[in-house]
């Protein structure tokens, strides 16, 4: 009879243990439930807007590469750490890629690129030729637009190639690996900005992060539930250069900041609960 009595305290002491190692996974999933495939189809991935302190780089291009090179900054070569100035200026003739301004592919392990033109305080940036451009606020398609205006009259057919140098987001709070990320593209959703950071934290709240952004000088934000689908409709999903994503922490972190303090005290206190038991029926 001692025997099963203790084989059956046993038995519980383990099942406590157990139960106390299981969690709710559908705390940590995303985007739970059904997706309105209709409604998802409408969203539009939305422009980034040139703000102030943003970096520029604008390469002008026409039929006449002579008449161009006088709207074109002069070209640096970057690498290795350091930068060189490379004689001569764009002309408005060769390619434009990469994620830091202009580059043309590397030549002797340097890559050339624009020093790029950077949006003051008041929204303006003094442009090569033209003078003090009004920038803040526009799309790039917008200040094409606008150099279209003023550059029409001296080039024929002229386009243009418009790049951030320096789109970046910062992400805080419960995150694997928190700071400040640079990307070579302009767009980048929110689920990204969590994957560059190496994801949520298992202490980290989904159902409230926080997205800060800064727009026409003021200050905004809003709060978003990553355990729902529809955060893919809103506003705040594709991040826009600048923004700050914060991840709160949830109540198991406040109550607990170790977790295997918390799990070694549950196990303490189902071993002393066990061996009451025991004591209790051994000692009648």
């Amino acid at each position: 009879m001692r025997n099963s009595l203790f084989v059956y305290g046993m038995g519980v002491m383990l099942l406590s243990c157990v139960l106390c190692s299981c969690g709710n996974t559908r705390q940590i999933t995303y985007m739970q439930g059904k997706f309105d495939t209709a409604k998802m189809s409408e969203i539009k991935i939305p422009e980034a807007m040139i703000q102030k302190g943003d970096l520029l780089s604008i390469i002008v291009y026409s039929d006449n590469p002579t008449a161009t090179s006088i709207y074109n900054q002069s070209v640096v070569s970057v690498g290795g750490g350091s930068s060189q100035a490379n004689t001569g200026s764009g002309n408005g003739t060769g390619g434009a890629g990469g994620g830091t301004g202009s580059t043309a592919g590397a030549v002797n392990g340097l890559y050339p690129t624009t020093p790029g033109y950077q949006v003051d305080e008041r929204g303006n940036i003094q442009f090569q030729s033209l003078g003090l451009l009004h920038v803040e606020g526009l799309t790039k398609d917008q200040l094409k637009d606008t150099l279209d205006s003023r550059l029409k009259e001296y080039l024929q057919n002229p386009y243009y190639t418009i790049r951030f140098m320096n789109y970046r987001f910062t992400m805080l709070g419960e995150v694997l690996r928190p700071g400040i990320f640079s990307i070579p593209g302009e767009h980048v959703s929110l689920l990204e900005a969590i994957g560059l950071a190496g994801d949520l934290t298992f202490y980290g709240r989904r159902d409230n992060v926080l997205v800060m952004r800064e727009k026409e000088g003021k200050r905004e934000w809003a709060r978003l539930d990553l355990t729902k689908p529809e955060i893919l409709a809103s506003p705040y999903f594709y991040l826009q250069q600048n923004d700050v994503v914060y991840v709160e922490a949830n109540k198991k972190k406040v109550a607990a900041s170790d977790q295997v303090t918390v799990r070694n005290v549950t196990i303490a206190a189902s071993i002393v609960s066990t061996l009451a038991i025991l004591y209790s029926i051994f000692k009648n």
